[in-house]
This record gives structure tokens, C-alpha cells and sequence, in this order.
């Protein structure tokens, strides 16, 4: 198959506080095959977005990347310059927020902002590509959405827009960090189609950041399940959903509504994600997994593969019970 697009190799990432040093990502690493959407999946706080920031350059400033390698067609990007990663960012490398109202600058209007990221990153703006690319997102009366400031429109249309500047640049890589978050379903649903349907025509990959499994059926080949900065099970979609592993994968699935559910309570997993300050000797899950044994505290998990057919990508998860 060639080399992959993306390989994230034993990411660490640490946050500098007041309360001591917060873990963000204790080890994170998962491989993006060209052409693909891969998923990246989990609760909130396990460390999905700080791994899509952690790859464009964008770490705050009181984060510091510790350990691990990012190679993007095996050439490292922590080993680059600023001035070099900012070639990188837009250019190869682009991000759908998953806020446009604070991405977009409200002093701008949508043409405005679309050109001057083109001419930072390919050095020149022509108003028909930015009305083509208007038009591709299937926003309405493209000429006059140029011309609008973000305020003039829905949060669907300015997610629009937001993806129309990430594509101005033609990426070979489209980093989607919860994109559908703040619109209702219907609006969600179209946004998601378009993305799978820019992806066909255009040869993108895309790297979905998302807490919905639901989403990560819908739209993703491949997937690796996230928890307290680790990866516990990656897998394709299909055997992430028909054969899942690891208890926190299952705990997920778990959660999804389904037919039979309706007027019973939605499943939960007890507890929360622990805390970066905490010191986690051995399998992060531990102090919530229903199948716990006691070398789950004392030690962390190896990986475990399992066979998946003809499918290179393989099916692996780190816990003591395989």
C-alpha cells in the first residue's frame, strides 16, 4: 500500500499548571492510511484534540510535546521550524474547527478572510476559485456569501465556509475536530455527507475528531478508540462495531440508542476520565472497568492483534483480558 499519510508514533504531551504537570497524552499512537477518513474517538478531556493540534504545530503555550514522533510522508514535524510548520498548516496540512463563530473574524467578510488565506499559502487569490469553492460547499448564491460578514449567516452556513478556507489551499490532509458539534442533526447530517462527498472528489484524507460513535459509523473506514491520552483499540469501523475489545470500546457502543431502547434509561459508564495530575501505573480504564483484575492497577497493558481477514489494517487492543 505504500507509505501511509500520517503516523503518529508515542505522543506525549504535557500541560505545565499551577496544580503541578497535567499528562494530556501519555503515549498516543496510530497510523492514517492515504484516501481514508480515519475516526479518533472518546470522551471528552481523553486527549483527541490536543493530538489534532499536536500535528498542525498548534500545542498552547503552556503545553509542551515531551516524546514521540508525527511523520507526515515520513518527514518528522516536530523536528521542523515555525517557519516551516506554517508552510505545512493550510498548505499540506488543513483544520476544520469545531466552533466557526470563534474561528471566523467577525471584521472580515467570507471573501475576505478565504483570500487572504490563499495568498498566504499559494501566493495568490482568484474570486472564481473562492466562488467555485463556495459553490462546492453547496452554499446558495456563492457571489453573494463573498460579500457576507460570519454574523449574516446560520452556524451551518459559517461551518460551510470554515470548510470551503480549509480546502482553498488544496490539503492533502483535512483535520475535522468536532465539526457537526454546535448544529442540530438535520444540519449535522448534511454537513457530514458533504465532507464524505469532497473527500470522493477531491482525493482527500481526513482525520475525524468526534465523541459521537454514531458519527464514526457514519463516516469513517478506520478508528482508534481514545481514553485518559492513550489509544486502548484502533481497528477498522467494521470491527471496531461488530467484534469490540476492549471494555471501554464496548462501554460506548453500550451508550448508542437503538430500537429496543426507547423509554428506558440510555446506558452510562460510571465514573470519569481521570484527571492528567493523576499518575496512572497501570491500564488507564481501570478504576471504571466492570472486568478489572488486579495487574490492570499494577502494570499497562501490552497490544493484543487479531486476525481481520485481507484488510491490512489490523485489529489491536491494549488489555489484560486477550
Amino acid at each position: 500500500m505504500g507509505r501511509p499519510l500520517l503516523q503518529v508514533e508515542g505522543l506525549r504531551m504535557d500541560f505545565h499548571t499551577p496544580a503541578g504537570k497535567s499528562k494530556v497524552l501519555r503515549g498516543v499512537s496510530f497510523t492514517v492510511d492515504r484516501g481514508q477518513i480515519f475516526g479518533i474517538v472518546g470522551e471528552s478531556g481523553c486527549g483527541k484534540t490536543m493530538t489534532a493540534r499536536a500535528i498542525l504545530g498548534l500545542v498552547p503555550h503552556t503545553g509542551e510535546v515531551t516524546e514521540g514522533r508525527i511523520l507526515y510522508n515520513g518527514e518528522d514535524l516536530l523536528r521542523l521550524s515555525q517557519r516551516k510548520i506554517r508552510k505545512f498548516r493550510g498548505k499540506r496540512i488543513a483544520m476544520i474547527f469545531q466552533n466557526p463563530q470563534a474561528a471566523l473574524n467577525p471584521l472580515f467578510t467570507i471573501g475576505e478572510q478565504i483570500s487572504a488565506l490563499m495568498k498566504q499559502n499559494i501566493g495568490e487569490a482568484d474570486i472564481e476559485k473562492i466562488i467555485d469553492l463556495i459553490r462546492d460547499t453547496g452554499l446558495p448564491n456563492p457571489e453573494k456569501i463573498i460579500k457576507s460578514y460570519p454574523h449574516r449567516l446560520s452556524g451551518g452556513m459559517q461551518q460551510r465556509a470554515m470548510i470551503a478556507m480549509a480546502l482553498s489551499s488544496e490539503p492533502e490532509l483535512l483535520i475535522a475536530d468536532e465539526p457537526t458539534t454546535a448544529l442540530d442533526v438535520t444540519i449535522q447530517a448534511q454537513i457530514l455527507e458533504l465532507l464524505t462527498k469532497l473527500k470522493e472528489e477531491k482525493g482527500l484524507t481526513i482525520l475525524f475528531v468526534t465523541h459521537n460513535m454514531g458519527v464514526i459509523a457514519e463516516m469513517c473506514d478506520s478508528v482508534a478508540v481514545f481514553y485518559a491520552g492513550k489509544v486502548v483499540e484502533q481497528g477498522t469501523v467494521r470491527g471496531i462495531f461488530h467484534s469490540p475489545k476492549h471494555p471501554y470500546t464496548q462501554g460506548l457502543l453500550a451508550t448508542l440508542p437503538h430500537p429496543g431502547s426507547r423509554g428506558k434509561d440510555l446506558a452510562t459508564i460510571a465514573g470519569v476520565v481521570p484527571s492528567g495530575l493523576t499518575e496512572i501505573r497501570g491500564c488507564p480504564f481501570a478504576s471504571r472497568c466492570p472486568q478489572v483484575r488486579s495487574i490492570c492497577r499494577q502494570q499497562p497493558p501490552a497490544w493484543t492483534e487479531f486476525e481481520n481477514g485481507k484488510n491490512s489494517f489490523k485489529h489491536k487492543v491494549a488489555c489484560f483480558l486477550y
